[in-house]
């Protein structure tokens, strides 16, 4: 790269469906657009089995597929993509500086879609079985568990609203605890409680995930007071522990709200910084579908094309 790089109308962070959506339409409005993927083009998805909740697709497909056709299209359209991290950037003025592995860029807009990872427990068995057994959504894989049972492990409301989803498919679900009460709000707490599907695991940890090759077979509790183990047979792992937001590169310069998530204007995909708009599980913190991150993605690539139009 130069050392006087041109800028681009639009440079999006983040290859998933977020990013990937706001390039098309930015690039479709006319607009130099560049998508930075990172060091794992896809997002999340790459790690998913089969998506069956994505419109347009009758027969499942896997999230690696899905990913592939998303990238392929932004190619089409025009966009330019760098596989690259950017570690750190400038919103003091525009153009914004980003810096990246192999160099720096210009941008005039910004679109932050970086999505957000789960917090995992960082057990080896855990890992293991991630995409075979064991996963960090429900609403994306509790369709695969019907008529099974199922652990979910956390106290919070992220728990026990994937708890009580999960007996929407699952035979029986066991929520296992930490703690003799749990953290959730007092609603979602007596949810749990009056639901004839949710056995309560009170005062135990995840010791391992238990499985062979074809995938979880069950789970190791511990109690962390005696040490006491049980074995309980079952075929899925949610771990509901919440979600951290991947906003560090931005030092702070955007508004965020006490989890970490950026704050976007209602109906809006605009950040606090004018010119930088934000899409997907980055800036959403209740639904982080696909479908949901397309949808703002969409949004962010239309504002961010307003906004030159209005900002010459």
């Amino acid at each position: 790269m130069s050392d006087t790089p041109y800028a681009k109308d639009v440079i999006v962070i983040g290859g998933g469906p977020a990013g990937y959506t706001a390039a098309i339409y930015a690039v479709r409005a006319g607009r130099t657009g560049l998508l930075i993927e990172g060091l794992q083009p896809g997002g999340q998805l790459t790690t998913t089995t089969d998506v069956e909740n994505y419109p347009g697709f009758a027969d499942p497909v896997t999230g690696p597929e899905l990913m592939a056709a998303m990238r392929e299209q932004v190619q089409r359209v025009g966009a330019e993509l760098l596989t690259d991290q950017v570690e750190s950037v400038d919103l003091s003025e525009r153009p914004f500086r980003l810096k990246v592995g192999k160099g720096e860029l210009l941008a005039r807009t910004l679109v932050i879609a970086t999505g957000a990872e789960a917090r995992y427990l960082g057990l080896e068995s855990e890992q293991r079985f991630r995409g075979r057994g064991v996963s960090a959504c429900a609403t994306c894989d509790g369709f695969f568990y019907r008529d099974r049972k199922v652990a979910v492990i956390g106290g919070g409301d992220t728990a026990a609203e994937e708890a009580l989803y999960l007996t929407n498919h699952a035979s029986e679900v066991f929520l296992v605890h930490r703690r003799g009460e749990l953290r959730a709000s007092r609603v979602m707490a007596d949810r749990v409680l009056a639901s004839d599907k949710i056995v309560m695991k009170w005062n135990r940890v995840l010791d391992e995930v238990l499985g062979d090759d074809a995938g979880v077979t069950g789970v190791r509790l511990r109690d962390p007071g005696s040490g006491e183990t049980e074995e309980l047979e079952l075929d899925g792992v949610f771990v509901a522990i919440g979600h951290r937001p991947n906003t560090a590169f931005l030092g702070g310069q955007l508004e965020t709200d006490e989890a970490g998530y950026l704050v976007t204007a209602p109906d809006s995909t605009r950040t606090s910084v004018e010119g930088v708009f934000a899409a997907g599980d980055v800036q959403d913190p209740v639904f982080r579908q696909a479908v949901t991150a397309a949808g703002t993605g969409a949004m962010a690539g239309i504002e961010a094309s307003r906004f030159l139009e209005a900002n010459g």
